[in-house]
């Protein structure tokens, strides 16, 4: 048995702790941290270009100088972050989480260094979580090490929040991620102000998803697995470029004995406990602003039109993206991109935005109003509690610019 609060098990019977007890002792051990000083911290260095001309963003992020590195103590090991910005007044820092395969910078470079993403992120203090073991560079693990388990991932952001003096976050997770953010926001919600869940699967695996998981281990090489996981079979099957890029970055930039540990701990997740309310006794769920986000055809996208099933429909909005495969963050940068920012106008924030493309000053988003008027939207019948219903999207043209999304709906984009 390892450290922390969980007996592991391959399948959903996993023994826990109730979450009640587990946030009292997360909360003791942040406080007997608390006075000490953990963290080392060094600028970003810039790293030489990659030779795939796709794959430049993720090494032409920003300029180094702006970012710095921080390992970060927590009560399940060190964690380290990228950040950039210092908090602003009462806004929520943007706080990113990524799959299992990947690390920040393979999983979220190419979205973050969208110019109309970078207009929106120069109003927030930025900050990348890298999962133990991931972040290129990272030392291999010691034989014998226990990777935490999911939820124990999860318990490991409070630090990172209470080190940087955040007052809130708003999260974006991809796959593992998503589904680490969620499990955090279901114990600290009152920490999270939003969530973008891509690829999010809340289910745990049966014991004969277990089963063809070890056995596909036998049979496939681990970096083949993985991206199984991350890309639909029409682009697995294509072999394309971007298919090709990331399979030689899996092999070259991160330790393989590391990621074998975290897609163990990932393929051992339990359900995760939240039901839409009515649906059942004492049923909780995520109580923020939350946007569901999958692909066409992605491999998750059967869990995420299941969590859409467990959320408050008037808080959640389901954006299924055309052509973009299984990573949306990847290829439809743009259109995620303006979706976010949309999603961000819902909660109050960046009302107004200076339009890159005009000359005058600042205008309501364009960009935003298009994404209102032109995506059919309608309510999704998965698991719906109401039944089926038509909504327009609405966006507000009150003197702040500000739209409430107040409905799950689909959009197709």
């Amino acid at each position: 048995m390892g450290p922390g609060l969980f007996w592991n098990f391959p399948s959903k019977t996993s023994c826990t702790v109730p979450q009640s007890l587990l946030q009292t002792m997360l909360l003791s051990r942040m406080a007997g941290m608390k006075d000490q000083q953990f963290t080392e911290e060094k600028p970003l260095l810039p790293e030489s270009r990659g030779q795939e001309p796709e794959m430049e963003n993720c090494e032409t992020f920003v300029a180094a100088g702006d970012w710095k590195e921080h390992d970060i103590e927590t009560p399940y090991g060190m964690l380290h972050v990228v950040i950039r910005g210092a908090p602003k007044g009462n806004k929520p820092a943007i706080l990113t989480y990524h799959d299992v395969g990947l690390n920040h910078k393979l999983c979220f470079n190419t979205f973050f260094h969208n110019e109309d993403m970078q207009e929106i992120t120069k109003h927030f203090v930025v900050c990348h979580v890298d999962a133990p073991g991931q972040h290129i560079g990272a030392p291999q693990m010691p034989q014998g090490y226990q990777y935490p388990t999911m939820d124990q991932l999860a318990g490991m952001l409070p630090s990172v929040v209470q080190h940087f003096g955040f007052k809130s976050i708003v999260g974006i997770g991809v796959g593992a991620g998503a589904y680490i953010l969620a499990k955090f926001a279901l114990i600290f919600p009152d920490l999270v102000e939003g969530l973008v869940l891509l690829n999010i699967d809340p289910n745990g695996k049966g014991w004969i998803d277990w089963a063809a998981t070890k056995l596909s281990g036998l049979t496939s090489a681990l970096p083949d697995t993985v991206l199984a996981h991350l890309f639909s079979q029409e682009e697995l099957m294509s072999n394309t470029e971007i298919v090709q890029n990331y399979r030689q970055q899996i092999n070259n930039t991160i330790n393989q004995f590391n990621l074998q540990l975290f897609w163990n701990m990932y393929n051992s997740r339990r359900d995760l406990e939240m039901n839409r309310s009515g649906t059942v006794l004492n049923a909780k769920t995520l109580r923020c602003p939350v946007m569901l986000v999958v692909g066409d055809n992605a491999p998750a996208e059967e869990g995420v039109v299941e969590c859409n099933s467990k959320l408050d429909p008037t808080h959640t909005t389901f954006l299924k993206m055309a052509d973009s495969g299984g990573m949306p963050q990847i290829t439809q940068p743009g259109k995620l991109t303006e979706a976010f920012k949309y999603f961000l106008q819902g909660m109050g924030y960046i009302a107004y935005m200076k339009d890159r493309r005009m000359s005058g000053g600042p205008v309501p988003s364009a960009s935003m109003t298009r994404l209102a008027r032109s995506r059919t939207a309608s309510l999704t019948s998965a698991g719906s509690v109401d039944g089926s219903r038509n909504r327009a999207c609405t966006h507000s043209d009150s003197s702040e610019g500000v739209g409430q999304v107040s409905h799950t709906m689909e959009v197709s984009c």
